[in-house]
Parts: structure tokens; C-alpha cells; sequence
């Protein structure tokens, strides 16, 4: 399953390309009306370019590609410094946001490079939905805004609830979304491990989102994993690791025994959590952390909500994820422990990465 936060990619698209070469050109690009007045855009975003490493890469702002009276200029360079302010070396200019045959929906068009010298100028595009939370490229939707995780960083500040580690405080928190039964969750926790050394200020929450279509068990397993954080929170961590060691015996003949074997190995009664996790108001917590999951827009697991910025955790490298989520900590007012490193570029981008 891909992701609808990092990778809103496929951006490079014939109708991007169509804008784009319209601002280039000076092409009429489509649905063109009376313009309409816009901030100009500043001459790079996110860093000013040193003339004598690099020439400014882009065409210049053409007024008439600003049709549409939403979003700004600003909010869009404010959008894309959140996502991509992590890269110290990526450098963009917004170029046209156009309105559309749909009522109220705007169309941004985006050029994009970085300050190596010779470095490619990519296009890129988006649309941003009429009441302006949203952006759309291909099949991905993701917050849109000047602080476009907001949202989903207070949803997970109220309602994430699974077992923690680090911090006890809400301002910094690292949520991931698992699968007890998902191999790529169970590959996904040395990653989780190395985290939780490199950021010992962040609350690391594991939240349950049983992909039940997919693995038989997971909800059973999520929802023995709440009865165990219920009588020790540290307990969770051993039983979480103890399924993820026998996935392969998660079957019909030796699923249960699997997991009872899990508590067991927590130090708890597996009757008495058996019997916990048959409860419905045990079944409601796995179904609220579920909903939980849908409702943040989390379509793939392993997950990981950084003060509400969605990363897949099997899709970044770790030095490049360790940066997003200390770049995300300062977007936030936030001192994170782990110093950034250098950001590899060369990469075309995406709107996401």
C-alpha cells in the first residue's frame, strides 16, 4: 500500500508539464481568466541562491499564470517549506496557481531544483481544494496550509493511546502505526528502536491499525496488546516483540498459542488476558485505534506520525527520516535531540520527498 503523505508523487504529469511550459513559453495555459492580484513570489524558496556557485534557474514570475484569488503565494511557500525545509539544498519558485474548470479548485504549478551547479529544474503540480485543506496530485491527498500537519498533530495529541516509551509530554510526539501481523512493521522496529535513542525527548506511542482484510490475527493480536499495556505499559514492548518474532505461527492450528506464548513471555496470565481481549470494551479500543488510523488518512502500515507529518517507515532512509523529524521538531517550537545531517539531493521530487 503507498502513501498519501510522503509520496504525492507522479507530479511530473502531462498536465503539470502543460502549465509549465505555458509559464515558459508564455503559452496560454487552460482555463485562463482575468488575473487576479497575487503577492509576487519571492526569487527562491527556501534559501537565497549564491549567484557566484549558481545562476537563478527559473523563469521569472509572470503575473498572468495567477488567476486564482486562492491559495497565496505565501501559502504555498509555507506548504512547501514544511514539507521539503528539511533539504537545506532544495530551491523552488511557485509559478502559476490558475483556477480550474472546477468551481473554487486552483491549480499551482511549482518549479523545483537544487544548488548543486547544473542541477535539473523539474515542474511540478497540484491542486488545492475550495475550502483549502486539501492538496490533490494523481490519487494522493494530503493537508494542505501553512501548517498543514496542525490537525492530525492535535488528533494524535487527544486520541493516540497505545503504549508509549520516552517522554511523558505531548509536544513531541512520534506515533507509529503498526501491524502486529505485518512483516514490514516487524522489519520496522530497529528502525523504531534507533528512534527512540536518537530522540530520548519524544513520546513514542505504538498504535494498533489491524489491517484485518490482510492478516487474520492482527486484531486479535491488537487487541491482546491493549489488555497487556493495561496491567504494564513496559510489558507491551516485550509482547509486541515476542508476535512479531513468530509471525510465521500465526496461523488457525498455533495463532493462539502464539500469542498466549507472547504474554507469557511479558511476565503476564495469558488466561487473564485472553479473556481481557474478549471484552467489548476491549474490541471498542482496537475499533477506536482503527478509526483512529482512517481518520489521520493512515493507508499503509508501518506509519509514523511526526507531530502529525505521516512518513512511511519503510520508504526513507534513516538519516533522511532522522532529519524530517528534527526539521518537524523545530517547525514546532521544538528542541530535538538528534542533530540533523546533510540531506542527499539528486533525486527528482515529489511534492512529498
Amino acid at each position: 500500500m503507498k502513501s498519501s503523505y510522503l509520496m504525492l508523487a507522479g507530479l511530473v504529469t502531462a498536465l503539470s508539464m502543460t502549465a509549465a511550459a505555458g509559464a515558459q513559453t508564455g503559452a496560454a495555459p487552460a482555463a485562463q481568466a482575468p488575473a487576479a492580484t497575487q503577492t509576487p513570489a519571492a526569487p527562491l524558496k527556501l534559501e537565497n541562491l549564491d549567484p557566484t556557485t549558481r545562476a537563478d534557474p527559473f523563469p521569472p514570475v509572470n503575473q498572468k499564470y495567477f488567476t486564482a484569488t486562492s491559495p497565496s503565494v505565501d501559502t504555498v511557500n509555507a506548504f512547501l517549506k514544511s514539507l521539503w525545509g528539511y533539504d537545506p539544498n532544495r530551491i523552488w519558485r511557485v509559478e502559476a496557481i490558475q483556477t480550474t474548470a472546477a468551481p473554487n479548485m486552483s491549480k499551482v504549478v511549482v518549479f523545483v531544483s537544487d544548488k548543486t551547479p547544473n542541477a535539473k529544474v523539474q515542474p511540478t503540480a497540484f491542486f488545492v481544494t475550495p475550502d483549502g485543506k486539501h492538496a490533490v496530485a494523481g490519487d494522493a491527498v494530503i493537508p494542505f496550509g501553512a501548517t498543514p500537519f496542525a490537525e492530525v498533530r492535535s488528533m494524535m495529541q487527544t486520541r493516540a493511546d497505545g503504549a508509549t516509551r520516552g517522554a511523558t509530554g505531548k509536544d513531541f510526539m512520534l506515533v507509529e502505526f503498526a501491524d502486529l501481523q505485518c512483516p514490514h512493521c516487524k522489519e520496522a522496529q530497529q528502525t523504531m528502536d534507533q528512534l527512540a535513542k536518537d530522540f530520548p525527548n519524544a513520546r513514542i506511542v505504538f498504535q494498533s491499525f489491524p489491517l484485518v482484510d490482510l492478516h487474520p490475527f492482527a486484531f486479535k493480536a491488537a487487541a491482546y496488546g491493549y489488555c497487556v499495556q493495561k496491567q504494564k505499559n513496559d510489558a507491551f514492548f516485550v509482547y509486541a516483540g515476542a508476535v512479531f518474532d513468530g509471525q510465521a505461527a500465526l496461523t488457525p492450528e498455533t495463532g493462539d498459542a502464539t500469542l498466549k506464548g507472547a504474554v507469557t513471555k511479558a511476565g503476564l496470565d495469558p488466561a487473564a488476558i485472553d479473556a481481557c481481549a474478549a471484552t467489548q470494551a476491549t474490541k471498542d479500543q482496537v475499533n477506536a485505534s482503527i478509526k483512529l488510523a482512517t481518520d489521520a488518512g493512515v493507508d499503509q502500515t508501518p506509519m509514523l506520525a511526526v507531530n502529525g507529518h505521516m512518513l512511511p517507515l519503510t520508504g526513507i532512509p534513516y538519516e533522511t527520516l532522522k532529519n524530517i523529524i528534527s526539521y518537524q521538531a523545530s517547525l514546532d517550537g521544538i528542541h530535538a535531540s538528534a542533530p540533523a545531517t546533510p540531506a542527499a539531493t539528486g533525486a527528482a521530487p515529489s511534492l512529498g520527498k
